[in-house]
């Protein structure tokens, strides 16, 4: 792969000086690289879309839900919230094992075949003969994906595109480094559904597009914009692979920024799962996710309060 200087850059894509090394402290040219002082681009990298040009859409989603329908998950939140602080042991045991279901879960959506406990005894440090390197990765990298989230949400991060970016990152890693962290740079089609993903030199711009309607999501109640997040990242599918699972993590990042627990999505579900996405992203229809992801956070809510 070749590269170009900053100078170099500022005449192929006639912006300032200034604003390109913005925007690589920013992390949104792909593929550069610092090198001491001084940064090696990409000469095939695409010019980021200006988001001071860009405007939200005037998102209208169709969520036909009561207006009390969240009544029961807030109730038992503010119960949980009353408990806090939760134990230290008995929270990092809740962490462990919601963890771990999460990462057996979220990999068994996409086809990984390791059971439950060759997930644990895999996060343990130990190889399960007959399971291939991929698998092995996939359970690894979901667990230090997860973790990065806590990071995330200690540090009280926002929701962008960098870190949608890490997070994909930790997902492919030593799996497919080359599109770790990189948007697709060709055009894809979801196994099974309905819908479409855009063309592949749309993303910069829906992506920053993306990260703008998430911003004005915040007449929504939180499960409804975390839902919502999460659907409208895999209806763009940025990525070649890992928009699902990437995609779940991202959900569960905003839900925790936001004081609710992660939900888990069980592979069992993933028909009526993969219905209530296609539904949305074919009619704008958010109602069957959002319910879906309703009843998993009442569900986990109900498993901390047992242990309290």
């Amino acid at each position: 792969m070749g590269f170009m200087t900053t100078k170099e850059a500022v005449e192929k894509w006639n912006i300032s000086e200034r604003r390109i090394r913005q925007l690589l402290q920013d992390g949104r040219i792909e593929g550069a690289v610092k090198v001491g002082n001084s940064w090696n681009i990409p000469i095939d990298a695409d010019k980021p879309v200006d988001k001071r040009i860009i405007k939200p859409d005037d998102n209208k989603f169709i969520i036909d839900l009561d207006d009390n329908y969240f009544d029961e998950v807030d109730s038992l939140k503010k119960e949980l919230d009353r408990k806090r602080p939760i134990p230290k042991e008995t929270l990092k045991s809740l962490k462990e094992s919601i963890n771990l279901e999460w990462t057996y879960n979220s990999n068994g959506i996409e086809g990984n075949t390791l059971t439950l406990r060759e997930t644990q005894v895999v996060l343990e440090g130990i190889t399960v003969g007959g399971k291939s390197i991929k698998e092995h990765l996939e359970a690894i990298n979901h667990e230090k994906a997860i973790l990065y989230l806590d990071d995330l949400v200690k540090d009280k991060n926002p929701i962008t595109e960098w870190n949608i970016k890490n997070i994909h990152q930790l997902i492919l890693k030593d799996i497919d480094n080359e599109n770790a962290g990189r948007y697709r740079k060709e055009n894809v089609t979801i196994k099974g559904a309905t819908h479409i993903p855009p063309d592949y030199l749309k993303l910069p711009e829906l992506m920053e597009k993306l990260i703008l309607n998430y911003n004005t999501w915040n007449e929504y109640h939180p499960i409804i914009k975390a839902a919502l997040l999460h659907g409208e990242l895999v209806k763009i599918h940025p990525f070649v692979d890992g928009n699902g699972r990437t995609s779940r993590l991202l959900m569960n990042l905003d839900l925790m920024n936001s004081g609710y627990n992660p939900v888990i999505i069980k592979k069992e579900l993933r028909l009526k799962y993969y219905e209530a996405l296609d539904k949305a992203h074919t009619t704008g229809n958010y109602t069957d996710f959002v319910k879906l992801v309703t009843k998993l956070e009442v569900e986990m809510l109900k498993k901390y309060l047992e242990l309290l």
